[in-house]
C-alpha cells in the first residue's frame, strides 16, 4: 500500500465549496467524489450524527475522508444564521431528505439560493420530487424492484430474483448526482447561474437497467446472460469466473482445455448464438470440466492461451493484489485503507486521502471561524 502522501496530488476541484447535507450513502457518495477531487466538503450533521455512523458504520469511513463535521439542529431557529453564511460560502448544496423536509427544515433550494443565487443546488432522493411515489420510503432493493432491475436474471440458470451484493441504485445515484453537479459547474462559468437538480435512487437504477437491457422488457429473458460467462466451482470449492463471451475466447479456451475439451466440441456449441441457444445442455459440462481442476490449476493454464478468467476474491485480497500494488490507488491514512476516486491523470497524479472521514462536530470552531462567526461553546 501507498504512504500518506499529497504532493502531487491530483485536485482539479480544489477552491470548489460543497455544502452537504446528506446521510447514508448515496449522497455521502456522491460528496466523497468530489472530495477526493479536491473540493472542500462540509458535512452538515445533526446533533447526533449523520445516521450512517451506526447505522452503517462500516461504509462510513469510506464515504465521509476528505471532509469536515459541523453539527446544527436544523430545527432550532439559532441555526438559521450559520445556514445562510454556510449558503453564501458554497458553490454546491446537496440533501437527500424526502420532498418537503429540506423546506420544513429551511434548508430547500429557494432559501439557500436566496443567499447565493449562484448555489447549484441538488436533491438526491428516493423517487424524485413529484409524482405519485416521492413520499414512498424506500432503501436500495426498493429502487432496483421499482426499476426493474431484479426481473434481471444474475445467472444462466436462475429462475428467481436475485439482489447484487452492492447497493446498485444507491451508488448510481451518487455517481449520477455528482456528474450532474460537475455539469452545473462548468456550465455555471458559462451562464454565472446556479441549478436546482433533481434526481432520483429510482431513475438511476432504471437508467442503468435500460443500459442493458432496454425499457421494452416485459418478461424473463436471458437476452443479457451467457452460459460461458458466469461463475464456476473447481475442484478445491474455490470459484473463477469465466468471460467465454467472443468466439476467438471459446477456442483459446478448447485449445487450452485439449483432449478434455472432446465434450464441448459439439457442433452445437460452435459459435456464440448456438452455445447461447443450447445453453442449458452446455452449462453443466462446463461445469463438470471445471471442476476436474484447481482454482489455480486453471488460472495458470487459461493465462497461458488468453483466456478471460478471474478467479473470486475478497475485496481486502482485491486491495492487496499485485495489480492494485502496480496502479497505487490503495492509500493508508491513520490506520485505514481507503480507495479514493480511482483515476491516474499524466500517468502519476492521483487523488489524495487528505483526512480520514470526521468526528461529529470535529470542525464547528473553525468553521464558524472562517465564516465570521464566534465559535459557539
Amino acid at each position: 500500500m501507498n504512504g500518506t502522501q499529497d504532493d502531487g496530488a491530483w485536485q482539479p476541484l480544489a477552491g470548489t465549496r460543497i455544502l452537504d447535507f446528506s446521510v447514508l450513502l448515496p449522497g455521502p457518495f456522491a460528496t466523497v467524489t468530489l472530495a477526493d477531487l479536491g473540493a472542500d466538503v462540509i458535512k452538515v450533521e445533526a446533533p447526533k450524527g449523520d445516521e450512517g455512523r451506526t447505522i452503517t458504520g462500516l461504509h462510513f469511513a469510506s464515504v465521509n475522508r476528505n471532509k469536515r463535521s459541523i453539527a446544527l439542529d436544523l430545527k432550532d431557529a439559532a441555526s438559521r444564521p450559520i445556514v445562510a453564511r454556510l449558503a453564501a460560502w458554497a458553490d454546491v448544496a446537496i440533501e437527500t431528505f424526502r420532498p418537503g423536509v429540506a423546506q420544513r427544515l429551511g434548508i430547500d433550494a429557494d432559501t439557500l439560493r436566496g443567499h447565493n443565487e449562484r448555489l447549484i443546488y441538488c436533491s438526491l432522493s428516493g423517487y424524485g420530487q413529484n409524482g405519485p411515489q416521492a413520499q414512498t420510503p424506500g432503501h436500495d432493493l426498493n429502487y432496483l424492484a421499482a426499476a426493474g432491475t431484479l426481473a434481471l436474471a444474475s445467472h444462466w440458470g436462475d429462475t428467481r430474483p436475485r439482489r447484487a451484493g452492492i447497493p446498485v441504485a444507491d451508488l448510481a445515484g451518487g455517481a449520477y448526482a455528482a456528474i450532474a453537479i460537475l455539469s452545473a459547474l462548468h456550465e455555471r462559468e458559462r451562464t454565472g447561474r446556479g441549478r436546482y437538480l433533481d434526481l432520483s435512487l429510482f431513475e438511476a437504477a432504471l437508467s442503468f437497467t435500460a443500459t442493458r437491457r432496454g425499457l421494452g422488457l416485459d418478461g424473463p429473458t436471458r437476452l443479457h446472460l451467457y452460459p460461458t460467462n458466469d461463475l464456476f466451482e473447481t475442484a478445491d470449492g474455490r470459484f473463477i469466473v469465466l468471460g467465454l463471451v467472443e468466439d476467438r475466447f471459446w477456442e483459446n479456451f478448447l485449445r487450452a482445455l485439449g483432449d478434455e475439451a472432446d465434450a464441448l466440441r459439439d457442433a452445437r456449441f460452435a459459435s456464440e448464438a448456438l452455445r447461447r441457444e443450447h445453453g442449458d445442455a452446455l452449462e453443466p459440462v462446463l461445469r463438470a470440466t471445471l471442476r476436474a481442476h484447481t482454482a489455480e490449476e486453471w488460472l495458470a493454464l487459461l493465462d497461458r492461451h488468453d483466456v478471460p478468467a478471474q478467479l473470486v476474491v475478497t475485496p481486502r485480497e482485491a486491495s492487496r493484489s499485485p495489480q492494485m500494488r502496480a496502479r497505487g490507488l490503495v492509500v493508508e491514512r491513520d490506520g485505514e485503507a481507503h480507495l479514493p476516486f480511482p483515476i491516474i491523470a499524466d500517468g502519476t497524479r492521483k487523488p489524495a486521502v487528505r483526512s480520514t472521514a470526521p468526528g461529529l462536530n470535529e470542525h464547528a470552531g473553525d468553521i464558524l471561524r472562517e465564516l465570521g462567526m464566534e465559535a459557539r461553546a
